[in-house]
């Protein structure tokens, strides 16, 4: 985990949040109004220090592995698991995934008899592989958090807490987070679409989240877990999505309204596999990072072990500047491991091509991600 990190968790108040209806005002991290010459040439130090262009590092699916309910572990506690990626995700200014599954070693699963080969419990032993790869902040918005109920979520929380790594998502807990390093604050919700999640489906919620955390940060960071599952669903649909009897919500007006009001990084992940990615107002948006570091228990056979950092390269006005996706494709009980195929990276760029029209972006075979020139 890198030095250094503040974190705030943002308790939200659904009547006390103030909604705006521009989406695009911001609180300056330092004042620089109203001040006399030996403050300004202060201020003016503080600011010299603050970087011109912040990387933000993406990743999609965590789960470590399981051990119900029988263990399905990789061995050595995990300490193998994220040694190809850790470097890019170290890094970063700031690294971000999702949580799939939780934190904690013993209770029973909450789910029905027929699902328990989908609950996930890892053990407590594995939490610092997070730290140690250079996460800071993990959605729990997802299908997965409460497979333990709230025992689960709380043990997952403690766990996350120790480490520093911030975390949120669902309904009634944290919010938000915001994170500070080198005099960029960092705000970072999540969403997903179950009844314990904080639902990307009502924008009401989603807008009150994100007009506190504008107010409060310079860049916003959004992740979201949704979209139907399985190879079969590569390609980002227009409206919304059915999977299972469920609303997996309509993803590309999701990530355009988070934008529209405030957000400058969306990054999502549900289908298990990887989607497009799309400039959008001059802010980046990754549409599914698919599986990540799921050794045991997930799919990884084809495109389904397809497993990509993002790397985005933002100013400090949270404006897309460039990127470069680092192809990496998952071994059984092993995690992510390099790609030197660049097949991850050609993979996004296909679906790019095809389901955003009007791209602002072009993506290399290597990866490379650029604004178009005008």
């Amino acid at each position: 985990m890198k030095p250094h990190i503040f974190i705030i968790s943002l308790l939200i108040g659904w009547s006390s949040v103030a909604c705006s209806t521009t989406g695009t005002d911001r609180k300056m991290s330092v004042p620089v109004v109203g001040i006399d010459s030996a403050e300004a040439e202060a201020e003016d130090s503080i600011l010299s220090l603050i970087p011109d262009t912040i990387s933000i590092a993406m990743t999609g699916d965590i789960m470590m592995g399981t051990a119900y309910p029988k263990p399905v572990l990789p061995p050595d506690n995990g300490r193998m698991l994220f040694k190809d990626v850790k470097h890019i995700l170290s890094n970063a200014d700031i690294a971000v995934g999702n949580l799939e599954g939780t934190l904690c070693d013993s209770a029973e699963t909450k789910k029905e008899k027929s699902e328990f080969n989908y609950s996930f419990r890892t053990p407590l032993s594995f939490a610092p592989r997070l730290s140690e790869a250079g996460y800071d902040f993990l959605s729990m918005a997802n299908n997965h958090a409460f497979d333990f109920g709230m025992y689960g979520v709380k043990s997952t929380e403690r766990a996350l807490n120790d480490l520093g790594i911030g975390f949120a998502g669902l309904r009634g807990r944290n919010n938000a987070v915001i994170l500070e390093r080198n005099g960029i604050r960092y705000g970072l919700c999540a969403f997903g679409h179950n009844s314990y999640t904080l639902k990307h489906r009502e924008l009401w919620t989603v807008k009150g989240i994100l007009d506190s955390l504008r107010v409060n940060a310079d860049v916003v960071i959004v992740s979201f877990h949704g979209g139907a599952e399985g190879k079969q669903y590569s390609h980002l649909p227009y409206g919304e999505e059915e999977f299972l009897n469920e609303n997996r919500g309509s993803l590309r007006d999701f990530a355009h309204y988070c934008i529209d009001n405030g957000a400058d990084i969306v990054y999502g992940h549900g289908p298990h596999v990887v989607r497009c990615v799309e400039v959008y107002k001059g802010k980046f948006i990754a549409y599914s990072l698919g599986n990540f570091c799921t050794p045991y228990g997930i799919s990884i056979t084809g495109i389904s072990g397809y497993a990509p950092v993002i790397v985005a390269k933002v100013n400090r006005n949270g404006d897309f500047l460039s990127g470069h996706i680092y192809s990496f494709i998952q071994r059984r009980g092993q995690g992510p491991r390099k790609d030197t195929t660049n097949a991850v990276a050609m993979q996004i760029k296909r679906l790019t091509m095809s389901d955003i029209k009007d791209s602002k972006i072009t993506i290399g075979n290597d990866g490379t991600i650029r604004l178009k020139k005008n």
